[in-house]
């Protein structure tokens, strides 16, 4: 039994970083850690900034509440350098499907739906714009 305990004190001092528990049961150190990685997202205001003509639309509609580094990701670089540094367009397979498919667990009201249904294999952005959903978008024939 003793042994055992000692293997585990060692094994523990060997996994378990010296600054966890400093503030509480937390790892102290991971503030400074985060503080030290470099800035990725712009943050919403600078991408209005530029990009006033997608705002005004996304008035209208319910995705008003979405940042806009909430689907296009990062776009910190983007902003330092807009002539070079262009974002990539989002999968919208992938993404609108992350917050709309249906889930009984997702409130009564939000929109969902089941893609396979819904959209037969068609792309959503064939035929919603994603700055205002509503709005659906001519499909070419």
């Amino acid at each position: 039994m003793a042994l055992a305990l000692v293997g585990f004190v060692i094994l523990r001092a060997m996994v378990v970083p010296r600054s966890f528990g400093q503030y509480g049961h937390y790892r102290g150190a991971a503030v400074a850690e985060a503080a030290a990685r470099p800035i990725a997202y712009a943050g919403h205001e600078v991408c209005e900034g530029c990009h006033v003509d997608i705002v005004d639309q996304k008035k209208l509609g319910k995705h008003v509440v979405l940042h806009c580094e909430t689907c296009h990701g990062p776009l910190a670089n983007h902003a330092d350098d807009p002539t070079s540094v262009k974002p990539s367009k989002p999968d919208v397979a992938v993404l609108c499907t992350s917050c709309h498919e249906a889930n009984a667990a997702k409130p009564k009201g939000f929109p969902q739906v089941i893609t396979a249904d819904h959209a037969g294999g068609i792309v959503c952005d064939t035929c919603h714009q994603p700055h205002h959903p509503k709005i659906e978008t001519e499909v070419k024939k």
